[in-house]
């Protein structure tokens, strides 16, 4: 008589917020499948729904109670975890009926709640779980973890309320990780933490070997190795710290990508000493200048927020003027918005949502202008592309060692019908707007 393999019970994700969440999202899928589930794209199919909230700004607590209610509605077998998982009051007060709720990066807190709603049935039948684990990205890029929490306490943020202090992993086990991602098909590794450049602070006296080789808990040596592994490395959340200088001789060498994502948030001192920020706005200037001297094709990508309280006509003027000698190459900016049980609230002189709009507006003008001009720049150059899609029609959308995916620009290809996904090209550049290049194949490079 032929086993009959019993039907696993099937998970439901939404992931909402940042890469950090997507990653928490992945590993908890992986443990899942490890444990026999199956995965549902929709609703209807799922005998469970996780719902990974991000709880940064009242706007995407919003965003995730609205979530939490479609699921709801649309499944009614809702289990919450991520940001928002500290206000479960809040979150049970308006749906009663949540099966359960865990905080941000709780991954056995999750999985025993699944256990307990829909039990799975173990098989031994089946191989159910990647190498790699289960991932919610393109096979040609991954986001690889490096740490939790942070130590800053910025008066705008209460990431550090959300989840802890500053926690690096083990050097050997990110590289460990990075080899099975790459074996997989990643060709990209977006290095992410809430501050990259503080990786190993907590660990620094644990050296770990690798390969034959002891490995230092720092950001320079983690570089180093990941650049021996992937094609591509890209690093996120960086800290203009003095020891940052030393990673940038790496991407001269090629061996990361000549990227930095800084965020700087304001370059008034008066602003960024009321966010609790180091106010070394010319210090940042100086090195910026030295960086692009060792590596010249460094980009460096950032965050801003207008209309913090206390920010006068005079602050915002000088930060449009720091950004005009600065020429970062691709910038984002915020709207100051109040988070429940940030310090920020409680500062006077809050400036008025039209004066917010109109300064938004303004940086928004200012930076667009910049970087187009810089994009101008690059026509006729040829560069190395990465491609994320092919069309039926021939055309690609790629992305150059200035783009990240999602944030930043892309690079329209035509004549690109014969590549393929995660294919490393080199492209003529032909054209520019103020955000993406077009241009055409030249030979393949990898």
């Amino acid at each position: 008589m032929a086993t009959k393999i019993p039907e696993s019970p099937k998970v439901g994700m939404v992931s909402l917020g940042c890469p950090k969440n997507l990653v928490d999202s992945e590993r908890i899928l992986t443990k899942l499948r490890s444990d026999g589930y199956g995965l549902s794209p929709d609703y209807a199919g799922a005998d469970v729904v996780l719902v990974n909230t991000c709880g940064f700004l009242d706007s995407a607590k919003e965003e995730s109670l609205e979530a939490i209610g479609e699921a709801i509605s649309e499944n009614g077998r809702v289990i919450v975890t991520g940001c928002m998982g500290d206000e479960a009051d809040k979150i049970r007060e308006r749906f009663p009926n949540v099966l359960a709720i865990t905080g941000a990066h709780q991954y056995e807190q999750v999985v025993s709640a699944v256990h307990e709603a829909a039990p799975a049935t173990p098989s031994p039948f089946v191989d159910l779980v990647p190498e790699a684990g289960l991932k919610l990205t393109p096979r040609h890029y991954s986001y690889l973890k490096i740490s939790e929490g942070c130590n800053h306490r910025c008066a705008f943020c209460i990431i550090p309320q959300l989840r802890g202090d500053l926690v690096s992993r083990r050097p050997d086990a990110i590289l460990r990780e990075a080899e099975k991602l790459v074996e997989a098909g990643t060709q990209e590794l977006l290095v992410i933490s809430q501050d990259t450049s503080a990786y190993g602070v907590d660990i620094r006296k644990q050296p770990r070997m690798w390969k034959g080789e002891e490995i230092v808990p720092h950001m320079t040596d983690l570089a180093r190795e990941l650049g021996k592994i992937a094609p591509w490395v890209r690093l996120h959340y960086v800290y203009p710290y003095p020891h940052v200088d030393q990673v940038i001789p790496l991407m001269a060498e090629g061996l990361i990508l000549p990227y930095l994502d800084i965020p700087f948030q304001h370059a008034s001192r008066n602003v960024l000493k009321a966010m609790k920020r180091p106010a070394n706005e010319a210090k940042v200037l100086e090195r910026l200048k030295a960086w692009r001297e060792i590596a010249p094709d460094l980009t460096i990508r950032s965050t801003f927020v207008v209309g913090f309280p206390g920010e006068t006509e005079e602050d915002f003027q000088y930060l449009l003027d720091w950004l005009d000698e600065a020429q970062l190459d691709r910038v984002g900016a915020f709207r100051f918005e109040p988070v429940e049980g940030a310090a920020a609230n409680a500062l006077p002189d809050p400036v008025p949502e039209e004066v917010k709009e109109a300064r938004y507006a303004r940086i928004m003008e200012k930076t667009a202008a910049i970087s187009a001009a810089k994009l101008a720049a690059k026509v006729g150059r040829e560069i190395d592309v990465i491609i994320d899609e092919v069309d039926e029609d021939g055309g690609a959308n790629a992305r150059s060692q200035a783009d990240a995916p999602e944030i930043d620009g892309q690079v329209f290809l035509r004549d690109a019908g014969h590549l393929a996904q995660g294919q490393i090209v080199r492209v003529m550049v032909e054209e520019a707007d103020e955000h993406d290049l077009y241009g055409a194949p030249v030979t393949l490079n990898r």
